[in-house]
This record gives structure tokens, C-alpha cells and sequence, in this order.
């Protein structure tokens, strides 16, 4: 992905983290490579200036190890800038190397993108949740939907804790939207499944899980996104603290299956990351995975590559109760280093410790 913005993920002040990592002395040897469509990794690049070549040993790279899917981004703007005219060009790129390397493919489809609305196109203007956006969106989503034959889940919502959050009462208009929607589609495509997205770390530190609870009935599943953080955006949590934060997850939604669309740890000391600290969660992510395997509809890495320092920018303004002590652009900039040292390659293309255990722990999970 080379640009994407997720918003209101928590946002955090620091404290060491005291994990020590126990790292595999070398990859897995003489396993054949078995594709498990479940578990996902964020493919993407070390830069936005790429080659179609480039691309192809990005996506075998990353497939080699054994994951099954991977996360499309599509906003609105982007993919139809006028009524009907599709602009397929970027898209058919991804999907056809997606499909090449045997990837099922989770579609966000951002009608919320946390504090952000849409981006919509022009020519919609800026619609409310009524008759004209749910017929576009269900035009739209069949489209693209029908395009590709490798999307088998589709989220509408992504971090709808901060829109609820920004916009009182908007609980019961989204539900009735999304459910619309919902039926719709699903008369269209039975097989998709389609929910919505959380930010786990925001509803843990915000104390706003009564929004999971409010629409965890709509749609097939629910899905979290979960960075290690506080409300600074500096990592805080101990082995033992995100055990407890995964958790949370089965227990917001017991009546169903959860999806893992982004679960991510920084390597920035910006935000006290580290590789060690890395590599550890990733043993205890992918073990409660296993764990909890079937209450889970898929679990996807985010992400392959980090970015080059100053790319990652994060456009959001920031509420006053997270950013009183320090200032909003003191929270923006640990946002955008956590974010582009969040992968398990770095720009150079050397392997962080966590990609070799991301594969060791993949192929544990067969």
C-alpha cells in the first residue's frame, strides 16, 4: 500500500516494554510452502517509485511464506472519478499479481476511514447516509466486486469507533446504512462476507467499546485493527498487556467471529519499538491465533516493508484530549514513525529478526 491513512488509532505516551525475545537461529528448513488463505500480510513496497518487475518479487516474496491473502485499499475518489467511468488501471495491476500468487484479497472500501468521511468523488458531492449513497454503494462495491473474482470479504467501515466517537447519534443512521447495504449485496454476492472495522487500542484506551457492542450484530463479522499504544502513540504495552488486548476482542463479540484486518508492532525508538519487543509479539499474536482459530475469520500482518523516514504522513487533526499535553503535531509525528517503521523488511531490503519468525510461525499454523 503506498498511501494509507488509518485514523484514531489510539494514541500514546511511553514506558519501556521489557520483552525479551528468544529469536530462531535460522528460517524454516525443507518445509514445502502451504498456503493458508487466513492468514494475510500487507503487501507493499520500501517506496511509492516502483517497477512492474519490482512488484512481482514484492508479491513472490511475500507469498513464499505462506500466506493466503492480502489487504486491498480503494477509495471512492480514486477508483470512480465520474458516474460509471472506472479507473481500473492501478487496481488491475494489484489484482492480477494477488491472483497470480494464489491471494484471496479482504477489499476496504473506505466509507468511513475513521474521523475521514469517504474520500467521495466530486461528483457526489458529500451524501448523507440515505437512498442515493446506499444505491451508489452497492453499485459501486458489485462492480468492482464482480471485476475480481479473488475478494471474499469486504469491509464498508474501518475505525468507526472514531466516527462515533466524533458524531453523536450517528450509531442508528450507519447501522440502518451499512444494513441496507448488507442485503443488497449479499442478493448480488452470497459468497462475500462483509462487516466493519474497529481500532482495538482506541476503544481500550478511550474506554469506547459500547460502540463494538452497539452494531456487532450487523453484518457477518467484526473486525479490529491493533497497534501496542497509548494515547500518544508511544508503545506501552507489556507480553502480558497485549495477551489481555487480544482478548478483549473474543469478549466484545461472542456471538460472532472476529477478523484481524491490521495488527502491527513498530521497530521506531521514536515510540520505544525495537526489534526484540517485534518479534516477541508476533509469537504471541500468531499464538492466539492458533488458540482461537475458530472464532476467526482471517488474521493479516500489517505489513511487509517499512517506508522511507518522512513518508508516512498522517493527515488528521487529532481531538484536544489526546493532544493537550503535547500538541497535535508532537501525536502526529509518532504516528508516522510508528507507521513507516512498521514492517518486518527494512528500505534497504534487509530482513528484520520478526521476518524470519513471521514465516517460522505461518508455516507453524498450517
Amino acid at each position: 500500500m503506498n498511501k494509507k491513512i488509518f485514523v484514531a488509532i489510539g494514541i500514546a505516551v511511553a514506558v519501556a516494554i521489557g520483552i525479551l525475545a528468544v529469536l530462531p537461529s535460522s528460517p524454516p528448513q525443507d518445509l514445502p510452502v502451504v498456503q493458508n488463505e487466513k492468514l494475510g500480510l500487507v503487501i507493499n513496497t520500501p517506496s511509492s517509485a516502483v517497477t512492474l518487475d519490482q512488484l512481482k518479487r514484492v508479491y513472490s516474496e511475500a507469498s513464499a511464506t505462506g500466506i493466503g491473502r492480502n489487504n486491498l485499499y480503494l477509495f471512492w475518489n480514486h477508483i470512480e472519478p465520474q458516474y460509471g467511468q472506472y479507473d481500473w488501471r492501478d487496481t488491475d495491476i494489484l489484482m492480477s499479481l494477488n491472483k497470480n500468487n494464489d491471494l484471496k484479497v479482504t477489499l476496504y472500501f473506505s466509507i468511513i476511514n475513521g474521523r475521514i468521511i469517504g474520500p467521495y468523488p466530486d461528483w457526489m458531492g458529500v451524501p448523507g447516509f440515505g437512498t442515493s449513497l446506499e444505491q451508489n454503494t452497492v453499485k459501486t462495491l458489485d462492480d468492482i466486486i464482480s471485476r475480481y473474482g479473488i475478494i471474499d470479504y469486504v469491509i464498508i467501515g474501518g475505525n468507526l469507533d472514531s466516527y462515533f466517537d466524533d458524531t453523536e447519534g450517528s450509531v442508528g443512521l450507519y447501522e440502518e446504512f451499512f444494513t441496507n447495504v448488507y442485503t443488497q449485496l449479499k442478493q448480488k454476492h452470497p459468497q462475500v462476507k462483509i462487516g466493519n472495522a474497529f481500532s482495538l487500542n482506541n476503544i481500550l484506551n478511550k474506554n469506547l467499546e459500547h460502540y463494538v457492542t452497539d452494531l456487532n450484530q450487523v453484518g457477518d463479522f467484526v473486525a479490529f485493527t491493533y497497534m501496542p499504544v497509548d494515547r500518544l502513540n508511544d508503545i506501552t504495552k507489556t507480553s502480558q498487556d497485549v495477551q489481555t488486548d487480544l482478548q478483549k476482542m473474543l469478549d466484545l463479540v461472542p456471538d460472532k467471529k472476529i477478523a484481524i484486518f491490521e495488527i502491527s508492532w513498530s521497530t521506531s525508538d521514536l515510540v520505544n519499538g525495537n526489534e526484540a519487543a517485534q518479534t516477541e509479539f508476533i509469537k504471541i499474536a500468531y499464538e492466539f491465533y492458533r488458540q482461537n482459530e475458530s472464532k476467526i475469520e482471517f488474521f493479516t500482518w500489517y505489513r511487509q516493508y517499512d517506508r522511507p523516514e518522512g513518508s508516512c504522513t498522517i493527515e488528521q487533526n487529532f481531538p484536544e484530549s489526546s493532544v493537550t499535553i503535547a500538541g497535535d503535531q508532537f501525536v502526529r509525528e509518532r504516528l508516522a514513525s510508528y507507521t513507516c517503521d512498521a514492517g518486518l523488511i527494512k528500505t534497504d531490503g534487509s530482513h528484520k529478526p520478526g521476518w524470519i519468525e513471521l514465516k517460522r510461525q505461518i508455516q507453524s499454523s498450517r
